[in-house]
């Protein structure tokens, strides 16, 4: 039973990942130190994707499941869990521009809002970024 549970939290931790992957450059126009971290959850979920390596956190899901008496899953975590769920299974090529997009935009606007910061800092001392 134990080994269940923990697959579920690995499941939870990939939505998480997931969640943080759309809204990490948002997070950053109120908390510009975070762009780091987002930057590097956008290059590693790039990565698998271009080079189609197994995700970690699915390789663990599957283990604990093993280990709880369950199936492994027959697919990805993206492909078990979102699709057909959160967008239409033959639009996935749409369903990643999208994602694209968000993450584009939120980045560009925290450019502005990184640039509109230094600005204002060199007109008035002491002022940080908000």
């Amino acid at each position: 039973m134990l080994y269940r549970w923990l697959a579920l939290l690995v499941v939870v931790a990939h939505f998480g990942f997931f969640l943080y992957l759309l809204t990490g450059g948002y997070l950053a126009w109120r908390w510009p130190r975070t762009i780091a971290l987002h930057v590097v959850t956008v290059a590693w979920a790039a990565s698998t994707l271009v080079t189609g390596l197994p995700c970690p956190l699915t390789r663990l899901q599957n283990s604990l499941r093993e280990q709880g008496g369950q199936h492994a899953l027959a697919d990805t975590f993206m492909n078990t869990y979102l699709r057909g769920a959160f967008y239409p299974a033959d639009h996935e090529s749409l369903a990643r521009l999208v994602v694209g997009l968000v993450i584009g935009v939120s980045w560009a606007g925290f450019a502005v809002r990184w640039h509109a910061s230094r600005s204002s800092a060199a007109r008035a001392p002491g002022r940080v970024f908000h």
